[in-house]
């Protein structure tokens, strides 16, 4: 009947009004998440030059990981969201009883469907690379301290080992 064909359209064009302001959102927090990911590496790129500042940056990556997580939290909620969305659309697409939807709708349907599976996609990798320069950059900073240690520690039993050295040098010759 007319009214309910005019109740889905309606219904269906509200839904992708709601998934048009999840995209826009999502593109906007994905752009600020990919940076938030450049800046990490930059900053600890910065640092390796410099030893003697390595507690600041340090800090600054822990509040930069905490931002991570938040972001992290809030695209993933915003997908969940999108996702449904497109879940709806789909389920008064396939409603018994609907007049036949043109080539069109099918498409901009279709169009949300490869928006969403771009957003997903994209955060994954960059959530991906974003874990491994913090994992491969933990392990340099513990491999790091492991030789100040071992410097700091061991500096009189460096210097007596050169003497020694120097000494058996001495009587080779």
């Amino acid at each position: 009947s007319f009214s309910h064909n005019l109740y889905f359209f309606c219904t269906l064009t509200d839904l992708r009004k709601q998934a048009r302001q999840l995209e826009n959102e999502l593109d906007l927090k994905l752009v600020s998440f990919s940076k938030l990911c450049t800046s990490y590496s930059s900053s600890r790129d910065g640092r390796r030059g410099d030893s003697s500042s390595d507690t600041t940056p340090l800090l600054c990556n822990s509040t930069q990981d905490r931002m991570f997580e938040t972001m992290s939290v809030e695209i993933e909620q915003l997908l969940a969201k999108l996702t449904g969305v497109n879940d709806k659309m789909a389920e008064y697409t396939s409603t018994p009883g609907v007049t036949s939807l043109n080539a069109a709708l099918m498409h901009t349907l279709q169009r949300h469907r490869d928006i969403l599976q771009d957003y997903t996609h994209e955060f994954h990798k960059t959530k991906s690379n974003f874990m491994a320069i913090r994992e491969r950059e933990d392990l340099l900073g513990s491999v790091r301290k492991d030789i100040e240690t071992y410097k700091s520690g061991s500096g009189v039993n460096n210097r007596r080992t050169e003497l020694f050295l120097k000494e058996h040098e001495h009587l080779r010759k």
